[in-house]
């Protein structure tokens, strides 16, 4: 923990770690309980940003600016990753469309 800061925001750092952390469990129960693959996804792209939080706000509490960039690459392979699940979503939902019309 820093000391060159003040009382105030050093709690505040702590109540914040305390708050992703709650987030994270909530956000790990909607995971694993879905009920659909589209909140699942949603779910993991969420966990994914409130870690890149945590890594942020632990940079920010050591005073170590280096871990900001695997905060930035962690989201960055977020974004990629919740892109090409849409894209996978999308291209499914298109096929199964093509298979229940009836043709002519």
């Amino acid at each position: 923990m820093r000391s060159d800061l003040s009382p105030f925001l050093n709690w505040s750092i702590e109540i914040t770690f305390i708050v992703l952390l709650i987030s994270i469990l909530i956000a790990f129960v909607r995971l694993v309980r879905g009920p659909s693959l589209p909140d699942r996804i949603v779910a993991l792209d969420l966990l994914t940003l409130l870690a890149v939080g945590v890594i942020a706000l632990f940079a920010i509490r050591e005073d170590k600016p280096v871990f900001l960039d695997a905060a930035i690459a962690l989201a960055l392979v977020a974004f990629l990753g919740t892109v090409a699940y849409a894209r996978f979503l999308e291209r499914r939902g298109r096929h199964e469309r093509k298979i229940e019309e009836p043709g002519p």
